[in-house]
């Protein structure tokens, strides 16, 4: 079930978008997206009988988390190599403020402080409720669903930094969308997913979820080990090989089989 957070131009609502997806994520033409009654993550999903085409509807990004965004650097062998290191012994964290998330067709803002800003396509693992010191085989009962999820990076601010808060932190570093699929076991990334990022339409990331070194319920659990995870925290899974720079003008893509399609622009700032 993919459940979306949108717009019609009022207060923002909670819906399910019906049908199913093309072979590039994205919906039919005659999707429609059947309203909720409230958060999902906290009234359960109750239908209301009142839809709305998708067409005429703003996507909004489907979570605000409520504390944190959660990444986890370099979990894919070859992702490590083309950033020049080896291999973490452990899953490398880092934080990003709740404040730096946007939806899907919102600019991506280039501000002056960086002159190589990089996307970085990830799968998104959005928690459900709240939870500590989860074992990898309760993973599956802490996950509320997933979605796309674009890392924008500083690149020259993550090398001079001694830490990451600017470079992955700024306002619009963390577009998520179209929406949140609650409908899959994380073995099926396990299986393997493809993870693409066009930009400009142009294939530069193409990899798949088989290859990250940590799975999403060790991930669940190393991150649980170490801070209490709340309803609508997100969790950044890693992005495989391929990153590059993007500017003012361009547009990026991040695709994932199973899930859809998230589309930024770039802007200045």
């Amino acid at each position: 079930m993919r459940i979306a957070r949108f717009t019609t131009g009022d207060e923002p609502a909670y819906g399910v978008v019906t049908g199913d997806l093309d072979q590039f994520g994205q919906p039919a033409e005659d999707a429609v997206v059947v309203e909720l009654a409230g958060d999902p993550m906290y009234v359960g999903l109750r239908l209301l009988e009142k839809e709305h085409r998708l067409a005429d509807v703003k996507l909004l990004a489907p979570v605000l988390p409520r504390s944190k965004v959660v990444g986890v650097g370099k979990n894919y062998a070859k992702h490590a190599a083309e950033m020049g290191g080896d291999q973490p012994a452990e899953p490398l964290l880092f934080l990003k403020p709740n404040t730096s998330v946007i939806g899907p067709n919102d600019a991506i803002l280039y501000p002056q402080q960086t002159s190589h800003l990089s996307y970085e396509g990830e799968v998104a693992v959005v928690i459900g409720r709240i939870c500590r010191d989860v074992p990898p085989e309760q993973a599956t009962d802490v996950i509320f669903g997933y979605t796309i999820a674009n890392d924008v990076t500083a690149r020259d601010l993550q090398k001079t930094d001694n830490q990451w808060a600017r470079a992955k932190g700024m306002d619009t570093f963390c577009p998520l969308g179209p929406w949140i699929e609650n409908d899959l076991d994380p073995q099926a990334f396990i299986d393997g997913r493809r993870v693409q990022t066009f930009l400009n339409g142009d294939v530069v990331q193409d990899g798949t979820t088989a290859d990250m070194t940590w799975d999403i319920p060790h991930l669940i659990a190393y991150i649980s080990a170490a801070m209490t995870l709340l309803p609508g925290d997100v969790i950044l899974t890693g992005t495989p090989e391929g990153v590059g720079p993007m500017h003012p003008g361009d547009e990026v893509e991040v695709f994932v089989e199973g899930l859809g399609a998230l589309t930024n622009r770039v802007n200045k700032r």
